[in-house]
Formats: structure tokens, sequence, C-alpha cells
């Protein structure tokens, strides 16, 4: 019979309240708690929620009780006005009172800790929001402690939710955080898809956009979303086996705790010592409980409270030899009861002498005194981990679940197994481990090989599959051969897994390469397997596999898989001329159809493009747009209208690459495949905007593409955004702005050109400023341009010149801006740099430099009509002239443009030149002007220089 105390309910209200729900659910029949929250239906309530409804601690939440005064039968208006007036007078409510629950023997000795753990509960009622480490050796009583808080959240309605990581789960990013949040009835998709099937993607040819960083930002967004309708409890026990991305994603977590009504607990050992976990305790803000070994006393205790009596001299010392572990100890009593070795005269004492020697031989001892289906059945489900679904071993066994049910009871009684929820669980991995380790290696990869192919005919993910399969990998002697089934399923679902997990990927690819025929089954595997190492940055190992596989590709598919994963890799090690010949004899190949021509000779337009020969690059793009709108293909001639409006930006054809672009985002709107295309080609976009000087459109357009790629997760083009819109806000002069864009210590999802992007933009600002950590952003660059090779990117070339400058070595200044502006030969976004080039080659005397550089500035400007192009030409003319007027209707064309700095150093050089001709007037209004856009930007570098000039003049700026 449930027991209903109103400890925190004084007034009359709440006791009538629960005396009329205690003859409620005794007319019903007295129910359990479970068997009221599986009526219910999955997901609806737990039975935990439903227990403390039931048990009259504090008053609940009207859901819940409505919900079980409907089940019960009873008279849903009269128990809502009594609720209401219970509520009204409900004293606990506002004390935040955390109802106790019955603590297991487990938790002897663990007193201070369980107090300390009820005051996170009585801070997360409140709203306040904790993250925690709980460590300690196996056995020490870390997960009977959590549940047991656990258990006292729900109570005051608190979201539970905890994840178990385990050996099997390592290989798989976030699983253990997906199958405990993604729970049906738990998760909160309001009809977008669920996080698990964004993993589960599979491959999509050229796309950026990294499914699993993707998914970590839509599990934490789900986090926040459960926090917004109750305070959260989210345990992650067993943490030392998490992946890194669960334990990223924990890190992440732990960081918004001060935001969130989120308790965050991590249970862990203390070894072994990964490096992303010892780094996860030092960035982490989080409290700590270690567990310890229990004293002599609290042995005792234990022992007394296992036994029933009060242990002997005998049975203490060898409890004590356990060392304080409450599993040994409890472990060893049980044995020693079970097997009748315990006699109670006044005390409790040892009798006979078969004892166990060790705390695996102690749960030996359990399993023993099970029945033999019950231990046949526990080892089936150790091969699913320490938690499992009673339909996946049901499917794994062979057996129904009705048959499944006396077994799992009985391991249930026998302190086996534990209901964790939506979960089985071995009450503790040693359990498991015995069952497992216990079975002959052979007898394991058979098992392991049945498992996965009845999981794969049931329908079961990828993942769950291939958590059956890596386990043969380690046995000895049983992994020398993939059988022909498992051969073809990672033919099948190969691209799943590289996208999800490469490096498990990996692995299993080379063991079915192994034992595969040769045919179109070996072909798919070899472009897994190439892909899979692209991902994970093996790229010499991934072209090594692509280029000896393209002589033996039969199928058309085949061959633009490997080429499009070979090209890539070669682009990365410098080698993309290779790429060319190899793309003209695949082009050759029988068999191709307009599609397969089509993305052929894109990569042929990417290749030409990345070598700079924008001509060559735009004839082949639009033969692929031929070929690609001949067959229909969107995300072929999405990817060819951007490659030609890139060209056409490059060769300075503004407008035509805008209509180019809005072409590519028509073709490729509407298509979810196409998602990360349509971001690129957004930047893209924003991009030229900027370069038409049509700012705020640019800003507009990138701000959308940032926020459709935050949403998404899509990190790569996130940090892509973020560096567009800080080249955008730089012109602008809303430097504090750019500053938060770009944040160049954030380098996650970072390309290496976006990276020396983003220091170059940082370290121009500060240097500007005169603030120290410019250098230190130069210093950081070096190992992304490295990557790069011998591409300038503009913003790092203008960055390392000003540095140069500032140390009083202009030559070497103009020497970095004359070594962009021959590399960049047919850039348009070379102009930034000839303003700088001219004005250090005045300075050094280099006039051969700056006549060169004037005629090339003087070309932009006579070839376009944007403003800021149209500048160009004669402030580079007035610079080496120093004649005041170029300069000033230089000055003229950068504010229409919009563009700060350049309007600002185009004003202060024909307030120097005025100056020397002695135009005092004129000069002190260019001078002034000049000092007042630097004064906006904050550039105390530039006005200390203004300033100066002024002042040898005997001028001041006018700043009224």
């Amino acid at each position: 019979m449930t027991s209903f105390r109103a400890r925190g309910v004084p007034d009359e209200y709440g006791r009538l309240l629960f005396t009329e729900l205690r003859r409620l659910h005794q007319r019903a029949g007295e129910p359990s708690s479970r068997a009221i929250a599986r009526a219910l239906g999955a997901g609806i309530l737990s039975h935990t929620t439903v227990n403390a409804v039931l048990s009259g601690q504090r008053v609940p939440r009207w859901g819940p009780l409505e919900l079980v005064v409907r089940h019960l039968g009873g008279d849903v208006e009269r128990f809502r006005e009594l609720w209401i007036k219970a509520r009204k007078t409900d004293g606990s409510a506002s004390r935040s009172v955390i109802p106790t629950v019955g603590e297991p023997p487990t938790l002897v000795g663990r007193r201070s800790e369980l107090d300390t753990a009820r005051g996170w509960l009585v801070d997360l009622a409140a709203g306040h929001g904790r993250a925690v480490l709980v460590e300690g050796e196996p056995g020490v009583g870390k997960s009977a402690l959590t549940r047991v808080v656990a258990a006292e959240a729900a109570a005051v309605t608190c979201r539970v939710v905890r994840a178990t990581c385990d050996e099997l789960s390592q290989a798989f990013p976030l699983l253990p955080l997906l199958d405990a949040l993604e729970t049906p009835g738990r998760a909160m998709t309001h009809g977008r898809p669920k996080i698990s099937d964004l993993l589960r993607a599979g491959y999509i040819l050229g796309d950026r956009a990294d499914a699993v960083t993707a998914a970590v930002e839509r599990l934490l967004a789900l986090v926040e979303e459960l926090c917004t309708i109750a305070p959260v409890m989210l345990i992650v026990d067993d943490l030392q086996w998490a992946d890194s991305a669960t334990v990223t994603a924990f890190g992440r977590l732990a960081r918004s705790v001060h935001r969130l009504p989120l308790l965050l607990v991590g249970v862990t050992r203390p070894g072994p010592r990964r490096d992303d976990l010892s780094a996860l305790r030092r960035a982490v803000p989080a409290s700590w409980l270690v567990l310890r070994g229990l004293s002599d006393p609290e042995v005792a205790e234990l022992v007394a409270r296992r036994t029933g009596g009060i242990p002997g001299e005998s049975l203490l010392e060898l409890a004590t030899s356990a060392a304080g572990n409450p599993l040994y100890v409890i472990e060893l009593v049980d044995a020693l009861v079970r097997s009748q070795g315990l006699a109670i005269d006044e005390r409790v004492e040892v009798v006979g002498e078969q004892l166990p020697d060790s705390l695996s031989a102690a749960v030996a001892h359990r399993m023993e005194f099970m029945s033999t289906p019950a231990r046949e059945v526990l080892r089936i489900a150790a091969l699913l981990g320490r938690g499992f679904s009673v339909s996946e071993l049901a499917v794994v066994s062979g057996r129904r679940v009705a048959d499944l049910l006396p077994v799992l009871d009985e391991a249930a009684a026998a302190g086996v197994l534990l209901d964790d929820g939506p979960e089985l669980v071995f009450r503790h991995p040693l359990l498991r481990a015995c069952l497992y380790e216990g079975t002959p290696a052979a007898l394991r990869a058979a098992w392991h090989r049945d498992a996965a192919r009845a999981l794969a005919e049931d329908g079961a993910s990828a993942e769950r599959v291939a958590r059956q399969l890596l386990p043969i990998l380690d046995l000895p002697g049983a992994a020398d051969q993939a059988d022909q089934w498992t051969v073809r399923w990672l033919a099948e679902m190969g691209h799943q897994l590289t996208g999800q997990a490469p490096h498990a990927a990996i692995r299993l690819l080379r063991w079915a390469l192994a034992a595969a025929a040769e045919g179109a089954t070996r072909d798919r595997l070899t472009c897994r397997l190439a892909d899979a190492l692209y991902r994970v940055g093996e790229f010499a190992d991934a072209a090594r596999v692509a280029a000896a596989a393209l002589p033996y590709a039969r199928s058309p598919d085949v061959l633009v898989d490997l080429h499009w994963t070979l090209t890539q890799c070669r682009a990365i090690q410098g080698r993309s001329e290779e790429c060319l010949v190899a793309l003209e004899q695949a082009l050759a190949a029988p068999g191709l159809g307009p599609a397969h021509r089509a993305r052929l000779l894109l990569l042929v337009a990417r290749t030409q493009r990345n070598l700079g020969r924008t001509g060559p690059a735009g004839q082949v793009a639009a033969e692929a747009l031929a070929a690609a709108t001949a067959a229909g293909d969107r995300w072929a001639t999405g990817w060819a209208l951007l490659i030609m409006a890139i060209v056409h930006g490059m060769q300075g054809s503004t407008a035509e690459a805008l209509q180019l672009f809005d072409r590519a985002l028509a073709a490729a709107e509407g298509d979810a495949a196409l998602a990360d295309l349509r971001l690129l080609l957004q930047l893209n976009k924003a991009v030229t905007l900027g370069e038409m000087d049509r700012y705020e459109e640019a800003v507009a357009v990138a701000g959308q593409a940032r926020r459709m790629a935050g949403s998404s997760g899509n990190l790569v083009r996130l940090a892509q955004a973020q560096s567009t819109l800080g080249e955008l806000l730089f012109d602008l002069g809303r430097w504090d702005d750019a500053l938060a864009e770009v944040n160049p210590a954030a380098t996650e999802g970072k390309s290496p050109t976006v990276a020396c992007t983003d220091y170059g933009i940082a370290a121009a600002i500060r240097l500007h400023r005169g603030e120290q950590e410019a250098r230190q952003h130069l210093v950081d660059a070096v190992p992304y341009a490295a990557r790069v090779g011998d591409r300038i990117v503009g913003p790092l070339a203008l960055a390392r010149s000003l540095e140069r400058e500032q140390a009083e070595a202009p030559a070497e200044a103009l020497a970095v801006l004359l070594d962009g502006l021959s590399e960049m030969a047919d850039r348009s976004d070379a102009s930034g740099l000839l303003a700088d080039a001219t004005r250090l080659a005045v300075t050094v005397g280099d006039r051969s430099a700056a006549y060169a550089v004037v005629s090339r500035a003087e070309a932009v400007a006579a070839a376009s009509d944007v403003p800021h192009c149209r500048a160009v030409g004669p402030h580079c003319r007035g610079l080496l002239d120093n004649d005041p007027q170029p300069l000033l209707q230089a000055a003229d064309h950068y504010r229409v443009a919009k563009r700060l700095l350049p309007r600002a150093q185009a004003l202060e050089a024909a307030g120097a030149a005025l100056a020397s001709r002695s135009a005092m007037a004129g000069a002190q209004d260019c001078l002034t002007e000049a000092f007042s856009l630097y004064r906006k930007m904050n550039a105390t570098w530039d006005l200390a220089r203004v300033e100066s000039v002024l002042t040898g003049y005997g001028m001041r700026p006018d700043l009224s």
C-alpha cells in the first residue's frame, strides 16, 4: 500500500486533498505507480512522477495530478478545487523543500554527500543551474548516489534525464545523449527532423556541413528548450567512456548552466586520464564531489544493515578486506548469504571456507545462483552494452517480449538489472563484464555477428548494427575475415557510418575490403573508405586509396565519387595541377551520362579557379552548366552557377556575378540536400554586394546566412558567415562589431583561409588602435597561412604590412604588399592593397614600384563604376604626385562607398598636401575631418599621426 504523508503540507486543504486522493487510489485497487505510468502511455508521466503525486510529500503540479485523477476515475473538477486551495496555502512551495526518498544500503556513510547534492536540488528548484562532476573508483557508490538524487529531483517535478556511456557507444558521436533525450515522448521536435536522423543522413557530395557539429548545436538547443518547461537534471554516467562529441557537448552545457535551470551531473572514474576529459576538468566551471572508500565503522554499519544483525569479528575482518568499497562489501556479504556461509548467534559470524577472493569472483558467485535461462539471456543482453531496451533484447535473442519478462524479473530480483526508464541497465559494469568476458571469444564473435544481422533485418539504425560489429575486431583470432553478409551490409550502409563515425567506419571498411571480391561491392567500399579517410584528415591515405581504385572503377557513380575525394585531397596537398590530367582522362571514359560529365567538369572548373586561372575556370563551368541542365541535376546546376559567379567576381564583373548568384539560389531552393550549397551561395552573394559597395544589403544577406548556419549547426558556414560580416563591418568602420564577429580565438569549423582572414582583420584593427594583442594574432595566423600556401589573403597581408611599418621597416612593409599584388594579378580584391602600396613606395623612394602600382590602380578605376574602385585611381595618383585634388576626389568616392578607413587616409594625405602648399584653411578642414573619422574607429595610432601633422603646422583639430 502506498504511504501517504502530508509532510510539507500542514494546512487542512492539503490534508483533505491527499485524503481524497488516498481514497480514490484505494477504490481503484491501489495500482502501483509504475502500472499507472504504463497505462497513461509512454513518455506521458514517469513512474517516479506518479509516485510523487501519490506520496503526499508536497502539493504537485496540476498537470500530473489531473492525469492521475482521470486515470483513477476521480472527479476532476472536485480535485481541481481542492488543489487550488491547497496550492494557495502550500508553504513548501516557497521554501523549496526537497523530499527525501529511501536510501539504499550502498549509501551508508554518504550523509554529507547527500546533503550537498540536496542543496543542488534546492538551487535547481529555485531556477539556478550548476555543473557537477562526481568522481570515484568503480563500486564506490557514484551511480547509487545520483539515482537517489534523481528520484528526489523527480519528486519535486524536475525533469530527469540519464545518459549512460559504455565501451560500445564510444565510437558513435553523441549516442548516449541522443538515446536519453530522443526517447519517444521526451524529444520536442515540433516537426523538425530528429537529431539522430541528422547524423544518419549520410554523404552528400561537396557538402561542407559537419553532421556531428550540427547535431551538437541542435542537442544543446533541445536541452535549452526542455529547461523552459521545467528544471532539468541531466546525468551523464560513466563519462570516462564518452565519445569526444559527448564530452564537447557536456562542456558547452556546463558553460551555459549559469543561465539555465539545469543541474548537469557527470559521473566518472579517476582514470583513464583522457586528454579531452582532462581539458574538461580544467575548463568547466564545475562543482566536484569525490567519493572515497568507507571507513571501518561505516563498513560495519553497511554489513549490519545487509545482514540484519551485529557483525562478528571474523565477518568484520573479512569485510574490511574490501578496502572500503561498498559494492565489494555487498557482493561479499551476499555471496556468504547465498552459500549459507553466515551463522547468527549473538552476532552474525562467518562459517565455512568457500569465500570469494576478489570482487570479480564475488560478482560471478551472484550469477551462479541464477537459473540457466536467466544466465543465457543476460549473456546476450551483455552484448548490447550496459543499457538496453527489452525490444532490442527480444530481437537479438530471438524471443518474444512476454517470454523474456520472467527472466528479467529474476535478474532484477537478484540485483543484476535495474529499471532505468526506457531501458534496463546492469546494476554495475562489473556485472556485465563478468557475463561478457566469461563467454569464449569465438562464441562472442559469432553472437555479435548474429546480433548485428538480427538488428539490421529488424530495421535498426546503422550505428546500432555497427556497435555489434566493432567488438569483433578486438577479439583475438575472431576477426580474420568478415562474412559476406557483413561485407554487403557495409557496402550498403557505409555512407551513413562515414558521415556519422568516420573513425569507426575506417576500421570496419578495411575489414570488409579484406574479404570483398572484385566487383561493384568492393568499389562502393573503397569509395566510402577514401571519403572516411578524407573526413578524418588523413589526406595522403585518402588520396592513395582513391587513386589506386580509379583504374578499376566500373560505375560512373564510383568514378565521380573517387575523383571528388582525390581532387579535394590533392588541392589540400598543393597538387591541384595533377588533378587536371586525371580529370581529362576521366571525361574521356565510356558510359558517362550528362550528370556524371557535369560533375567531373565542375571539378575541372574548381581546380582551374584554385590555380588562379579564371578564364579557363569560367569556360569549363559554363560547359558544366550546360551538361547539368541537360541532366536535370539541380546540385550540379547550382555549383556550376556558383563557380561562374565567383569567376566573374574575381574578374571584376560584379553585376554579372550577382545575377548568377540569384540564378543559383533559385536552382537550389526547396531541396533539403542543397542546404549547404544555399548557404555558400548566400555568403558569396554578400561578398559580391560588398564589393559593389551595397553594404546595407550585404550585411543583411550575410546576417541571414549566419542565422541559418547557426540554427542548422553548420559550423563551417557559420565561421564563413561571421568572417564575411567581419570584413564588411571593417570596411564600414564598425570595428568593435567586426571584432565581435571574427573572434580569432574561436577556430572550430574554420578553414585556413577563413582563419587567416579573421586573424588579419583583428590584427589590423588592433594595430591601428595600438594594442599589443595584434602581434600575437599574426603569430597565431602562421600555421593557417602555411596551409593556404601561395594564395594571398588580403586582410592578413595588410595587417602584416602594417606591423612592419609600425616597426619602422617600411621597405619590408612594401615588399609584403607587392608580393600580394603579384599573386593577386587578376583578383578584384587586390584593389584594397593599392593605396597603401603606393604610399609606402613613395615613402621609401621606389618610384618604379610606385608608377607600376598607380598604373594598375588607374586601370581598375577606369574599368569600374563602383565607388571604391573609382576612388583607388585618383587616390594612388594623388599620393604619387602629392596632389590634393585627386585625393579629395578619392575621398568623395569613398564617402559614397561608405568605406571609412580609406576615406580618412585620403583626407589625411590631402590635408598634408594642402599644408605643403601653404593652403592652411583647406589643410585644417581635411585633417580635422580625418581626425574625426579615425576617432570614430578609435584608431589611436592614426590619431597620433594626424595630431603630429597638425601640431607641426601650428594647428589643432577643430572638432566643434
